[in-house]
């Protein structure tokens, strides 16, 4: 079944395939984190949060109370990002990827995050 980018059914296959995968749940083990997205574009903000605790993640649509650490980037960058088309590190270098709050914390998740790709492209998506 396809599903829309950013959409509930999106999150909730992404949560899926990252709560099945072993590399995310050892990499986030022992991790607790919040995290807002801002995805931009023309025809408004979608808002998406991440929480993850002790080896699962959450994920849905909307807004978290305070968040440990906000993300926002525009849609186009978000797109190449769930694609392995652009790497998060090009992202946040060339300022496509704006980073808010605790970035300590962002970097010691970077081995479960780098797991996100991949869930992404798992899931049937229409962009």
């Amino acid at each position: 079944m396809t599903v829309k980018f950013l959409s509930t059914e999106w999150a909730e296959a992404v949560k899926t395939q990252l709560n099945a995968n072993e590399e995310f749940r050892s990499a986030s083990a022992s991790q607790r984190a919040t995290i807002q997205q801002i995805i931009t574009s023309g025809e408004g903000d979608t808002h998406y949060w991440i929480e993850i605790a002790e080896g699962t993640i959450d994920m849905g649509v909307g807004d978290v109370e305070g968040p440990d650490a906000t993300i926002t980037q525009s849609y186009e960058t978000a797109v190449k990002l769930a694609k392995s088309e652009l790497s998060v590190v090009s992202a946040f270098m060339t300022g496509k990827v704006k980073v808010g709050g605790n970035m300590g914390l962002l970097m010691s998740l970077q081995g479960a995050l780098s797991q996100l790709p991949a869930a992404m492209q798992a899931v049937d998506t229409d962009y």
